[in-house]
């Protein structure tokens, strides 16, 4: 077919308010217009839609219809290519969102003048409420005590005899007329019903709805009313529907819909997350508690699964326990975390009750969840005292024990002991004084490595030309000043794990020696010329943004994915804030012993203004804090200076690029943001202006704490 014929008949077909497509001669679909493009889904550059003769054998699209049309679609649109002929058939198709209608489809070949066929073109009507019509017209024929009738615009051609017993009249009387059968109707629903009609009428489209009548015996009934429109070749042709007396059922909805809100009343109420579940667990019901507590509406509860609730670490178990009940319909109970509104997770404990029908058949689900939040803190305190107690055994160091119960330390030690097991390198991440080395000796201690060395090195502590002597060790001779073989700091480590604090300070030769181990396990002593074979772990920490080295170019790429494999980011102090008052008793007891002094309690002010500090320095101030404390305290209770606390805004010197951030600094990021409107990025951004690499500037804005969105324009 010519191109200017193509495109003409392409224009043509997307101009009818149709599913039109048309085909090469062999049958190949080659194109199909907006409309049905837009029902299958078909992206903006399919070949279907350029008007390509190669959109693929003509049941290249077959998988779109539905499975029990296959053969018989093949049949009609084979015998149409085999005999050149016009063909129909009816199928089901599935739209975009995956959902089946029936079409009539018909196929017509268009010819040259000298009877060449050019190609098919085809269309396909929406014949889906007509099938429904079918099945509604099969149903009745099966129903018992169901009135069925037909109906036009010149009113009712049919009305079966139960449907003049429905309204109490005579069976051999002729169907009323619309007016007769308006008066049927109660007063208070004739304005409805006769609005129905004209709907119906101007739409024809199917309806449901109920009624009520009047008997000429006075007596009341409610008749619900289905009904579809009807269509032939000649097109729409009226209505066929049934009606069925429903008062019993009615009465009974209305019985059933005031005891059900009554008792949604009375869950309400109940202070605990109450739910309702299908047999297949599919969601029903929660009362308000329920709906507060997760801060959603009923629609959007149901919507949900209990993976967004739960927390993930109790997920396996409570999927475990949910996959038995489905087999053994018996009474359980789980312990679960469970999350609010706010994001934050709250212990429950969580009892599902089954209820059957009289055959045995699981019809519910009910649950009811009780928070047990205060109960699980008080165990886990216990928990918590009770390791620092055996820690004080065989520790020197308070910062060898990790103290707090918090959801934020929970889930990282989670973490800690899921990779210990492990060979993996871990990197660590967090601000100073969170305690990354306190974290990676416990991934040592629970290693199968516990019983060889765990040696610590902070490469921010060791001039630079140093490091590699340190780490690697070196020959005698090697430079000035080594008068004898040293053993580097991984072959002291052999067997057991390296500790590498402050790593992002490496220079670029010793990061290329660090790879060398981490992907080979072997190194050269400074001066040395024989490879050294050794079998480490690497835990790694840094509090600088390592992304943002790699993107500067002062950390290399390949080395830091290899330390990135297990990542572990340690929460700030303010992030914990739950873990300051066990924090603070572990501290004063250990440090109050020391200095041979007795702690009775703790000032509630103090409790609250150390809560509320931002904690800039962690872990690690809070305990000079209270270091300082007790060596001035004079009594049995513990107070702090309100003074001793910074009030400024907690800028960590270890993670600017320099060692040290200046004020200017600040001031330069923030007239450049100020220039360009708030943007980062961009010829016209603020990192352009500054001439560095936009990850830099992103990652200085967040170390400074600069809202770039106030200069925004």
């Amino acid at each position: 077919m010519d191109q200017p014929l193509e495109a003409q008949l392409q224009g043509t077909l997307n101009l009818i308010p149709a599913y039109t497509w048309y085909a090469a001669p062999s049958g190949a679909l080659a194109f199909v217009n907006k409309r049905c493009a837009d029902y299958l889904g078909l992206p903006a550059d399919n070949l279907l839609r350029t008007g390509s003769n190669t959109g693929g054998a003509w049941d290249s699209h077959i998988p779109r219809l539905h499975p029990d049309d296959h053969e018989e679609t093949r049949r009609a649109w084979s015998t149409c290519l085999s005999t050149g002929s016009a063909g129909e058939v009816n199928f089901r198709v599935r739209n975009a969102d995956g959902d089946y209608r029936w079409f009539l489809s018909r196929a017509e070949p268009l010819r040259a003048r000298d009877e060449t066929l050019l190609c098919w073109i085809g269309i396909n009507f929406d014949i889906d409420e007509r099938k429904q019509a079918e099945f509604y017209l099969a149903e009745v024929q099966r129903l018992a005590h169901t009135g069925s009738w037909t109906f036009s615009a010149d009113g009712f051609q049919h009305w079966s005899s139960e449907l003049f017993a429905i309204h109490g009249l005579d069976p051999r009387a002729n169907p009323p007329t619309v007016a007769d059968y308006i008066a049927l109707v109660h007063a208070g629903d004739r304005e409805f019903v006769a609005h129905q009609i004209r709907r119906m009428l101007a739409e024809r489209r199917g309806f449901d709805f109920t009624k009520r009548i009047v008997r000429p015996d006075g007596a009341i009934r409610h008749v619900r009313c289905v009904g579809m429109p009807t269509t032939r070749a000649e097109g729409f042709q009226g209505f066929v529907g049934t009606a069925v007396d429903v008062t019993e059922q009615e009465e009974l909805t209305r019985a059933l819909r005031k005891s059900e809100a009554e008792l949604q009343q009375m869950l309400d109420l109940v202070p605990q997350i109450v739910g309702v579940l299908g047999p297949g667990r599919g969601r029903l019901y929660a009362n308000r508690t329920a709906l507060e507590y997760y801060g959603v509406s009923l629609d959007e509860w149901r919507q949900r699964t209990f993976e967004n609730e739960v927390h993930p670490d109790d997920v396996d178990r409570v999927k475990a326990r949910i996959n038995r009940s489905l087999t053994s319909v018996v009474p359980y109970e789980l312990e679960m975390r469970l999350r609010n509104g706010e994001g934050a997770y709250r212990w429950f404990l969580v009892r599902y009750n089954p209820l059957c029908d009289d055959t045995g058949e699981l019809v519910r689900w009910y649950l009811a969840c009780t928070d047990i939040e205060e109960r699980k803190r008080a165990e886990e305190r216990l928990q918590q005292e009770n390791v620092a107690l055996r820690e004080e055994i065989d520790q020197a160091s308070m910062f060898e024990g990790i103290v707090g119960a918090s959801p934020a330390l929970t889930a990282v030690l989670s973490r800690v002991s899921k990779v210990s097991d492990s060979d993996s390198t871990v990197l660590l991440t967090g601000e100073t004084g969170t305690g990354k080395e306190l974290v990676a000796r416990a991934i040592h201690r629970r290693s199968r490595r516990a019983s060889k060395a765990f040696v610590a090195v902070n490469l921010a502590a060791i001039p630079q030309e140093l490091i590699p002597s340190e780490l690697f060790g070196h020959e005698k001779g090697a430079f000035t000043g080594a008068i004898q073989r040293r053993l580097g700091r991984f072959e002291l480590a052999d067997g057991g794990t390296i500790f590498l604090d402050e790593v992002g300070e490496l220079s670029p030769d010793t990061q290329v020696a660090l790879l060398r181990v981490l992907q080979e396990q072997e190194f050269d002593r400074v001066g040395g010329t024989q490879p050294i074979k050794v079998d480490v772990r690497v835990i790694a920490a840094t509090n600088r943004d390592l992304k943002a080295a790699v993107d500067d170019g002062t950390f290399r790429s390949d080395l830091f994915y290899r330390l990135n494999v297990f990542p572990l980011e340690i929460p700030p102090l303010r992030d914990r804030r739950e873990d300051i008052p066990l924090l603070l008793r572990y501290f004063i007891d250990r440090l109050a012993r020391r200095a041979g002094k007795t702690i009775r309690r703790v000032n509630k002010r103090t409790l609250n203004l150390l809560q509320s500090y931002p904690w800039p320095g962690n872990v690690r101030e809070l305990q000079n804090v209270v270091e300082r404390s007790i060596i001035v305290s004079e009594g049995d209770e513990f107070t702090v200076d309100e003074s001793w606390l910074s009030t400024g805004p907690a800028i960590d010197a270890a993670d600017t690029l320099s060692g040290a951030l200046s004020a200017r600094e600040k001031a330069m990021i923030e007239d450049a943001l100020r220039a360009s409107g708030g943007r980062v990025f961009g010829p016209s951004g603020a990192a352009t202006r500054l001439g560095m690499p936009r990850s830099t500037l992103e990652s200085r804005i967040r170390t400074l704490k600069i809202n770039k969105n106030r200069f925004r324009v």
